[in-house]
């Protein structure tokens, strides 16, 4: 056992926070710790590391164990560069081959090098054991893995930003190889690959490692055991977090169950004994005094206790728009001298919910604050559908006014709505009482998205724009807002770095990778088995039309492709006729698409004709009428199938 937690509490003045915690890991093993904001899971973490102590209760590590904690402040300081410092967290390899080289230049002048001999294989054995001819490239790896440029190596640890520390730190982290790793939210500082490459590091770690996360992709491709706070209690789940979510759904409906069938037979028991008393008589009466006596020594269950702290939220649209709601052409925008996008071509349709993903610094952001009047396009243009109506959520909550209370943000925004609905709408976003007085700039960043997301549900708006929603939410809201967002009958286009939640809600992906926007027709799932056939049809496009720089492309929505293929925007480079046989041919693509979509459209609209004239009692009664449509009805469903399957040809 490599840690025990036994009988943990901690009370604070505003409660107790944790109450009689225990648990253990093992070697290897990959814990998720996971609960509410609030909750006390950095406290618990804190408890465990040493750095604060529990009113009760003990914390026990197998003896010499190495523990590495990255709390959510976590930060890297020295005087050397990036890369000098990861040395120092092998310090005893740096010495080794200090030592080995030593020895070596010791052979060449010594006349008896037999002593010496041994020495040096003796510690060339244990540098070998110990990863010494690796470790080097291993600390490559891990700050490649983890956003750094070779560049950055060079770069003092002092001139690094906030979030470059941070992701350092862990790599620190990463490089000691500890017994156990302790993570507090590792992945808010990390971009989308980060991410992927932190999964298949942690995966496959020989250590064990405890995490806390708000990232359930990230827990559901390392956890093997979730710890779940609730209610200053712990309870163990085997599984990573998706079978955690049915496991505790089953056992919650199975207590309800168990709870409601006690309390109709206590109800049954009270009843009978009431009607044996009414009898009066002395054997009715004893027989109801057995069975009180019986009652009294039930164990009544305790009544499942239901989360009455969740958000309610709902999106209802109070307009409906024409098909096409944004059509975005030749976008181009460049910072600094350097290009984040150009020649964007964009159509969205009503209903899509589409995200947005790429890595940190491509646009992402940029693009929806230009869609939001924030931001000045360089060239393009791009134009909205009639009667579309947008609400933005920016995901540093600058469209909230930080002198303004939360009632006041509200009130400004809907001066129509009276003190009573505002309260209401705002107890149901959990702020109550005098905290509705409490002044933005005094929020946490989880307060100000509920107020943002209070405002975007009053909004009535049949567009959102999302600009990192899920940040600073915890799980239970996180999942609120993603049943809110899939029945939305609206459009949404969303920037998120949250896989779990883009594969929840999303029905299209555009990708921002190598200046191209590819677009592929599905959820996140869907983005991970094309990415590849992807890549490679865009290489062989680049490559055979020559690729641009910095350029960006993306097919329009009515001939997207599921495989995401760029469009034709090329640079000046490319030979003239051949970008011109490449429009050409996919001008002619999309024209034969089209032709089919329109279509597959006209014999659905005859088929649904025909049954409605196959119910007419004239028709029903005709046998020779009724021959005729089922004729011309399976006609069209031949030509339909055909339709079908050149459709998915050309797509």
């Amino acid at each position: 056992m490599l840690l025990s937690v036994n009988n943990i509490s901690k009370t604070f003045e505003t409660g107790p926070i944790l109450t009689g915690v225990s648990f253990n890991i093992e070697k290897r093993q990959k814990t998720a710790l996971i609960g509410s904001n609030g909750s006390g899971k950095t406290t618990l973490l804190r408890i465990i590391t040493g750095s604060l102590e529990p009113d009760e209760g003990t914390v026990t590590f197998e003896r010499d164990a190495e523990v590495g904690y990255l709390s959510q402040e976590g930060t890297f300081s020295g005087g050397g560069t990036v890369y000098e410092e990861m040395l120092l967290c092998r310090s005893e390899l740096v010495k080794m081959e200090e030592d080995l080289r030593s020895l070596e230049a010791q052979m060449e002048t010594a006349d008896d090098v037999s002593a010496i001999c041994d020495r040096y294989e003796k510690l060339r054995s244990t540098f070998d054991l110990m990863g010494g001819y690796t470790f080097r490239s291993e600390i490559v790896g891990v700050l490649k893995g983890l956003g750094f440029s070779e560049e950055d190596f060079d770069r003092k640890a002092s001139t690094l930003s906030g979030g470059q520390k941070t992701r350092a730190a862990l790599g620190a982290i990463l490089v000691k190889k500890p017994d156990l790793i302790i993570l507090d939210e590792p992945t808010n500082h990390l971009d989308m690959n980060s991410v992927i490459w932190l999964e298949g590091y942690l995966s496959s770690y020989s250590g064990a490692v405890l995490i806390v996360s708000h990232d359930r992709y990230f827990l559901d491709k390392i956890a093997d055991t979730v710890i779940e706070l609730e209610n200053t209690r712990v309870s163990s789940y085997k599984g990573n977090y998706s079978d955690y979510a049915v496991k505790k759904k089953m056992l919650f409906e199975a207590r309800m169950k168990a709870y409601l069938n006690q309390q109709q037979e206590i109800k049954h028991q009270e009843e009978v004994i009431e009607k044996l008393k009414s009898f009066n008589r002395e054997k009715s009466i004893k027989r109801a005094e057995s069975r009180e006596k019986a009652l009294e020594k039930i164990e009544v269950l305790d009544k499942p206790e239901t989360i009455d702290d969740e958000i309610s939220l709902s999106f209802r649209p109070s307009k409906v728009p024409g098909n096409d709601v944004l059509t975005i052409r030749d976008l181009s925008k460049s910072f600094d001298g350097r290009t984040l996008f150009r020649g964007m071509n964009i159509d969205i349709k009503r209903g899509e919910h589409v995200c947005i993903i790429g890595d940190n610094g491509t646009g992402k952001t940029t693009l929806l604050k230009i869609l939001n009047g924030l931001e000045t396009s360089d060239t393009g243009t791009f134009t909205w559908g009639t009667n579309v109506e947008t609400a933005y959520y920016d995901q540093e909550h600058l469209v909230l006014n930080p002198e303004n209370t939360i009632y006041d943000e509200i009130s400004d925004a809907h001066p129509d709505m009276t003190i009573t609905q505002i309260r209401s709408v705002l107890a149901a976003f959990l702020f109550t009482d005098d905290n509705v007085y409490k002044e933005i700039k005094l929020l946490s960043g989880g307060e100000k998205g509920r107020v943002s997301l209070a405002k975007l549900m009053l909004s009535d708006a049949n567009f959102l724009i999302l600009d990192e929603p899920t940040n600073h939410l915890d799980i239970t809201t996180k999942e609120i807002l993603e049943q809110a967002l899939s029945k939305f009958e609206g459009t949404v286009i969303c920037v998120s770095h949250d896989r779990y939640f883009v594969n929840r809600i999303s029905t299209r992906i555009i990708e921002l990778h190598e200046g191209y926007f590819d677009n592929y027709i599905g959820n996140y799932d869907y983005y991970l088995e094309k990415r590849d056939d992807v890549r490679k049809a865009n290489e062989g496009l680049k490559l055979s039309a020559g690729a641009p720089s910095q350029a960006s492309s993306s097919a329009d929505a009515s001939s997207d492709t599921s495989l995401g293929t760029p469009g034709s925007q090329t640079s000046g480079a490319v030979d003239w006729k051949a970008q011109k046989a490449l429009q050409a041919e996919e001008r002619k693509r999309a024209n034969d698409l089209k032709k089919v979509e329109d279509r597959i459209t006209e014999i659905e609209n005859e088929l649904s004709e025909i049954e409605s004239k196959m119910a007419e009692p004239d028709v029903a009664t005709s046998p020779s009428k009724l021959n005729e449509l089922v004729r011309k009805q399976n006609e069209l469903n031949t030509e339909l199938e055909a339709l079908m399957e050149k459709w998915e040809a050309l797509s």
